[in-house]
């Protein structure tokens, strides 16, 4: 092959390649200029979590160590509101083997019991609460037997957070909340359901637990399983709070309570390691408890 056919096929791909690369810078442009009417670009981390809704169809059977508020609070219901649904007047008293409606409809009306969003098992043996004598209000646990499918509250997951931040118990918010014991915050609140509904504070074993608020001791004791031995305190009308896996309770239900007092000895029942759980429910439903305590 000669050196000139050699030059002429050199000089024609370099043509080629110079008439692509403007082929491409024009496209190029075009792409950056176009209209932004095009379909927006959605960014999903940033969608709205689901909220976990109150249980609203079946029923339920009251059991021997259940409350009015224990039932509220484990379906995720306004105990107020499960009340007016049920007929239930003031002061709320329910009695085992009384049915609990959510949906609505006649007691008379043949349904199946409720098992969403909790766990039912086969009958066991269920912990009540009793006050044992000479303890100064501290309580020990009786086992009643369990008639009918047992349920429980899907235990309460750990959410860690990236760097732990200690709490001091001491002092009230200007709503006038307090934190419910010293130690470090382990767990935060999320509003997806399936996470955890309240905060987890690590402590040390027998540590004081605190009442966050003035209110009234509406359950103790170990029922709702995945809390462990738990208390709940009625605020209002509107405000409960509730402190789960306790070693040991120090109050009984209907007992009076003020901010700051001692009610429990943090523990690890329901749990695999020592720490208060910690949740605000304003009707029935869980919020975030930093937004009511204390700045730290």
């Amino acid at each position: 092959m000669s050196l000139t056919v050699i030059q002429q096929r050199i000089s024609s791909t370099s043509f080629q390649r110079l008439v692509i690369g403007i082929a491409l810078g024009f496209l190029l442009v075009g792409c950056s200029s176009k209209s932004p009417s095009g379909a927006p670009v959605v960014d999903r981390t940033k969608a709205a979590a689901p909220q976990r809704q109150p249980v609203t169809t079946g029923q339920y059977v009251v059991r021997r160590s259940d409350t009015l508020f224990s039932i509220a609070f484990r379906y995720g219901w306004d105990w107020k509101a499960l009340a007016e649904r049920n007929q239930i007047p003031v002061p709320y008293t329910i009695h085992p083997g009384q049915t609990i409606r959510f949906d609505g409809r006649s007691n008379s009306t043949q349904t199946s019991v409720v098992s969403a969003p909790i766990v039912a098992t086969s009958a066991r043996s269920v912990a009540a609460s009793s006050p044992e004598a000479g303890s100064s209000g501290s309580f020990k646990k009786t086992v009643m037997p369990a008639s009918g499918p047992v349920v429980a509250v899907v235990a309460p997951s750990q959410q860690s957070i990236p760097a732990p931040a200690s709490v001091q118990a001491g002092g009230r918010s200007p709503t006038g909340w307090a934190w419910p014991s010293s130690g470090t915050l382990i767990g935060k609140f999320s509003s997806n359901g399936s996470l955890n509904k309240g905060i987890d504070i690590a402590g040390d074993l027998g540590q004081p637990v605190l009442a966050a608020s003035d209110g009234s001791v509406v359950y103790a004791g170990s029922g709702l399983r995945g809390y462990g031995e738990l208390v709940i305190i009625k605020h209002s009308d509107t405000y409960v709070s509730a402190y789960g896996h306790n070693r040991r309770l120090l109050v009984r239900e209907g007992q009076q309570v003020k901010v700051g007092q001692t009610i429990a000895e943090m523990g690890s029942t329901g749990t695999d390691r020592v720490k208060l759980h910690f949740e605000i429910r304003r009707q029935g439903k869980p919020v975030d408890p930093l937004e009511f305590l204390p700045r730290r």
